[in-house]
Protein backbone atom coordinates (compact mmCIF):
# COMPACT_ATOMS: atom_id res chain seq x y z
CA UNK A 1 0.00 0.00 0.00
CA UNK A 2 1.13 3.41 -0.75
CA UNK A 3 1.73 5.65 2.28
CA UNK A 4 2.77 9.04 2.01
CA UNK A 5 6.15 8.66 3.64
CA UNK A 6 8.30 5.56 4.87
CA UNK A 7 9.45 5.57 8.47
CA UNK A 8 12.50 8.33 8.14
CA UNK A 9 11.87 9.43 4.91
CA UNK A 10 11.43 12.39 3.89
CA UNK A 11 9.43 13.36 0.81
CA UNK A 12 8.70 16.74 -1.09
CA UNK A 13 5.73 16.87 -3.50
CA UNK A 14 6.63 16.90 -7.03
CA UNK A 15 4.62 20.21 -7.57
CA UNK A 16 6.95 22.03 -4.80
CA UNK A 17 10.33 20.86 -6.37
CA UNK A 18 11.27 22.34 -9.87
CA UNK A 19 13.06 19.95 -11.39
CA UNK A 20 16.53 21.09 -13.62
CA UNK A 21 16.21 20.09 -17.25
CA UNK A 22 18.97 17.32 -18.05
CA UNK A 23 22.32 18.38 -19.41
CA UNK A 24 22.43 19.65 -22.85
CA UNK A 25 25.09 17.28 -23.90
CA UNK A 26 22.98 14.52 -22.65
CA UNK A 27 19.93 15.33 -23.98
CA UNK A 28 20.21 13.05 -27.13
CA UNK A 29 20.48 9.83 -24.86
CA UNK A 30 16.86 10.49 -23.55
CA UNK A 31 14.66 7.64 -24.79
CA UNK A 32 12.98 8.80 -28.18
CA UNK A 33 9.01 9.95 -27.81
CA UNK A 34 9.02 10.15 -24.63
CA UNK A 35 7.33 12.41 -22.22
CA UNK A 36 6.33 13.32 -18.60
CA UNK A 37 2.66 13.98 -20.20
CA UNK A 38 2.64 10.45 -22.13
CA UNK A 39 3.95 9.04 -19.23
CA UNK A 40 1.67 10.44 -16.95
CA UNK A 41 -1.22 9.32 -19.23
CA UNK A 42 0.09 5.70 -19.73
CA UNK A 43 0.41 5.78 -15.41
CA UNK A 44 -3.36 7.03 -15.11
CA UNK A 45 -4.01 3.86 -17.98
CA UNK A 46 -2.12 0.98 -15.69
CA UNK A 47 -3.45 2.13 -12.94
CA UNK A 48 -7.21 1.64 -13.74
CA UNK A 49 -6.26 -1.21 -15.33
CA UNK A 50 -4.30 -3.34 -13.05
CA UNK A 51 -4.87 -1.05 -9.88
CA UNK A 52 -2.57 0.62 -7.76
CA UNK A 53 -1.21 -2.78 -5.42
CA UNK A 54 0.05 -3.99 -9.16
CA UNK A 55 1.43 -1.03 -10.56
CA UNK A 56 5.32 -0.91 -10.58
CA UNK A 57 8.10 1.79 -13.01
CA UNK A 58 8.85 -1.60 -14.37
CA UNK A 59 5.30 -2.67 -15.51
CA UNK A 60 5.12 0.99 -16.57
CA UNK A 61 7.81 0.78 -19.17
CA UNK A 62 7.44 -2.39 -20.48
CA UNK A 63 3.73 -0.88 -21.77
CA UNK A 64 5.38 2.17 -22.87
CA UNK A 65 8.29 -0.02 -24.72
CA UNK A 66 10.99 0.91 -22.94
CA UNK A 67 13.52 0.58 -20.11
CA UNK A 68 12.54 1.48 -16.28
CA UNK A 69 15.35 3.57 -16.12
CA UNK A 70 14.27 5.43 -18.82
CA UNK A 71 11.79 6.80 -16.92
CA UNK A 72 13.86 8.63 -14.51
CA UNK A 73 14.73 10.60 -17.39
CA UNK A 74 11.19 12.39 -16.74
CA UNK A 75 10.60 11.72 -13.00
CA UNK A 76 12.49 11.17 -9.83
CA UNK A 77 10.65 8.49 -7.91
CA UNK A 78 7.70 6.26 -8.51
CA UNK A 79 5.97 8.89 -5.78
CA UNK A 80 6.14 11.53 -8.09
CA UNK A 81 4.79 10.07 -11.01
CA UNK A 82 1.79 8.61 -8.46
CA UNK A 83 1.51 12.38 -7.92
CA UNK A 84 1.49 13.56 -11.30
CA UNK A 85 -1.51 10.65 -12.35
CA UNK A 86 -3.19 11.79 -9.18
CA UNK A 87 -3.64 15.16 -10.62
CA UNK A 88 -4.46 14.46 -14.23
CA UNK A 89 -7.32 11.93 -12.80
CA UNK A 90 -8.98 14.93 -11.15
CA UNK A 91 -8.74 17.08 -14.46
CA UNK A 92 -10.19 14.54 -16.42
CA UNK A 93 -13.52 13.75 -14.16
CA UNK A 94 -14.08 15.81 -11.24
CA UNK A 95 -15.23 19.29 -12.80
CA UNK A 96 -16.64 17.79 -15.85
CA UNK A 97 -21.05 18.15 -16.10
CA UNK A 98 -22.78 15.64 -14.74
CA UNK A 99 -25.46 13.81 -16.88
CA UNK A 100 -29.27 14.49 -15.10
CA UNK A 101 -29.77 12.91 -11.47
CA UNK A 102 -31.84 10.19 -10.80
CA UNK A 103 -35.14 11.83 -8.56
CA UNK A 104 -34.67 11.58 -4.90
CA UNK A 105 -36.98 11.88 -2.22
CA UNK A 106 -36.34 15.60 -1.94
CA UNK A 107 -36.34 16.16 -4.99
CA UNK A 108 -39.84 14.86 -5.90
CA UNK A 109 -41.22 15.98 -2.76
CA UNK A 110 -39.76 19.67 -3.77
CA UNK A 111 -38.20 19.66 -0.48
CA UNK A 112 -35.06 22.44 0.38
CA UNK A 113 -32.27 21.40 -1.93
CA UNK A 114 -34.51 20.07 -4.75
CA UNK A 115 -33.79 23.59 -6.78
CA UNK A 116 -31.01 22.68 -9.01
CA UNK A 117 -30.38 26.65 -9.88
CA UNK A 118 -27.58 28.64 -7.73
CA UNK A 119 -25.09 26.82 -5.56
CA UNK A 120 -27.40 24.31 -4.38
CA UNK A 121 -27.04 23.09 -8.17
CA UNK A 122 -23.36 24.05 -8.64
CA UNK A 123 -22.98 21.83 -5.77
CA UNK A 124 -24.44 18.97 -6.86
CA UNK A 125 -23.05 18.62 -10.49
CA UNK A 126 -19.54 19.37 -8.80
CA UNK A 127 -20.09 16.44 -5.78
CA UNK A 128 -21.45 13.62 -8.37
CA UNK A 129 -18.60 14.21 -10.91
CA UNK A 130 -16.07 13.73 -8.01
CA UNK A 131 -18.03 10.62 -7.21
CA UNK A 132 -17.85 9.16 -11.05
CA UNK A 133 -14.41 10.30 -10.98
CA UNK A 134 -13.74 8.37 -8.01
CA UNK A 135 -15.85 5.18 -8.98
CA UNK A 136 -13.72 5.43 -12.99
CA UNK A 137 -10.57 5.40 -10.92
CA UNK A 138 -10.85 3.83 -7.88
CA UNK A 139 -6.78 4.39 -6.82
CA UNK A 140 -7.56 8.06 -6.59
CA UNK A 141 -9.27 7.62 -3.15
CA UNK A 142 -6.08 5.99 -1.44
CA UNK A 143 -3.62 8.39 -3.15
CA UNK A 144 -5.15 11.48 -2.17
CA UNK A 145 -4.99 10.18 1.48
CA UNK A 146 -1.16 9.76 0.98
CA UNK A 147 -0.03 12.72 -0.61
CA UNK A 148 -0.69 16.47 -0.32
CA UNK A 149 -2.97 17.11 -3.18
CA UNK A 150 -2.07 20.52 -4.13
CA UNK A 151 -1.60 19.80 -7.98
CA UNK A 152 -3.28 22.62 -10.49
CA UNK A 153 -6.43 20.30 -10.85
CA UNK A 154 -6.72 19.37 -7.25
CA UNK A 155 -6.46 23.44 -6.94
CA UNK A 156 -9.23 24.00 -9.95
CA UNK A 157 -11.72 21.65 -7.69
CA UNK A 158 -10.98 23.40 -4.47
CA UNK A 159 -11.07 27.17 -6.04
CA UNK A 160 -14.61 26.03 -7.23
CA UNK A 161 -16.04 24.75 -4.19
CA UNK A 162 -14.75 27.65 -2.14
CA UNK A 163 -16.93 29.88 -4.61
CA UNK A 164 -19.54 27.57 -4.41
CA UNK A 165 -19.46 28.41 -0.41
CA UNK A 166 -18.91 31.93 -1.21
CA UNK A 167 -22.47 31.82 -2.52
CA UNK A 168 -23.89 30.30 0.21
CA UNK A 169 -23.40 33.58 2.03
CA UNK A 170 -22.49 31.67 5.15
CA UNK A 171 -19.21 33.71 6.88
CA UNK A 172 -16.99 33.09 9.81
CA UNK A 173 -17.59 30.00 11.41
CA UNK A 174 -20.52 28.91 9.66
CA UNK A 175 -18.88 29.06 6.19
CA UNK A 176 -15.57 26.81 7.83
CA UNK A 177 -18.10 24.28 8.63
CA UNK A 178 -19.91 23.91 6.02
CA UNK A 179 -16.86 23.65 3.59
CA UNK A 180 -15.75 21.04 5.98
CA UNK A 181 -18.78 18.60 5.90
CA UNK A 182 -19.01 18.86 2.28
CA UNK A 183 -15.33 17.69 2.00
CA UNK A 184 -16.10 15.23 4.30
CA UNK A 185 -18.40 13.98 2.17
CA UNK A 186 -16.69 14.00 -0.82
CA UNK A 187 -13.69 12.15 0.88
CA UNK A 188 -15.97 9.74 2.41
CA UNK A 189 -17.26 8.90 -0.76
CA UNK A 190 -13.75 6.95 -1.91
CA UNK A 191 -13.97 3.64 -0.18
CA UNK A 192 -17.76 3.22 -0.56
CA UNK A 193 -18.53 4.62 -4.00
CA UNK A 194 -18.97 1.27 -6.01
CA UNK A 195 -21.47 -0.08 -3.32
CA UNK A 196 -23.68 2.68 -2.92
CA UNK A 197 -25.97 3.65 -5.67
CA UNK A 198 -26.05 6.57 -7.40
CA UNK A 199 -29.76 7.72 -5.71
CA UNK A 200 -28.59 6.73 -2.30
CA UNK A 201 -25.67 9.15 -2.66
CA UNK A 202 -27.94 12.06 -3.82
CA UNK A 203 -30.19 11.83 -1.60
CA UNK A 204 -27.30 12.04 1.06
CA UNK A 205 -26.43 15.23 -1.00
CA UNK A 206 -29.34 16.46 -0.86
CA UNK A 207 -29.30 16.33 3.48
CA UNK A 208 -26.45 17.99 3.25
CA UNK A 209 -27.28 20.90 1.21
CA UNK A 210 -30.46 21.15 3.02
CA UNK A 211 -29.42 21.45 5.74
CA UNK A 212 -26.41 24.15 4.37
CA UNK A 213 -29.64 26.17 3.25
CA UNK A 214 -31.38 25.78 6.62
CA UNK A 215 -28.14 27.36 8.35
CA UNK A 216 -27.33 30.36 5.73
CA UNK A 217 -31.40 31.34 6.16
CA UNK A 218 -31.03 31.34 9.82
CA UNK A 219 -28.01 33.61 9.36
Amino acid sequence: MVTAADPGETRTSVWLVARPAPPGRRRTEAPSGLDRDRITTATVRLLDADGLARFSMRRLAAGLGVTAMSLYWYVDTKHDLLELALDRALGESALQPAPPAPPTQATRAGQPGADRAGWPGGLRELARGYRRMLADHPWVAPLSAAYPNIGPHARAFDAALQRLMDDTGLVGAARTGAHLAVRQFLNGCGGAVRRTPEDDFCLALDVLIAGIEAKAAAA
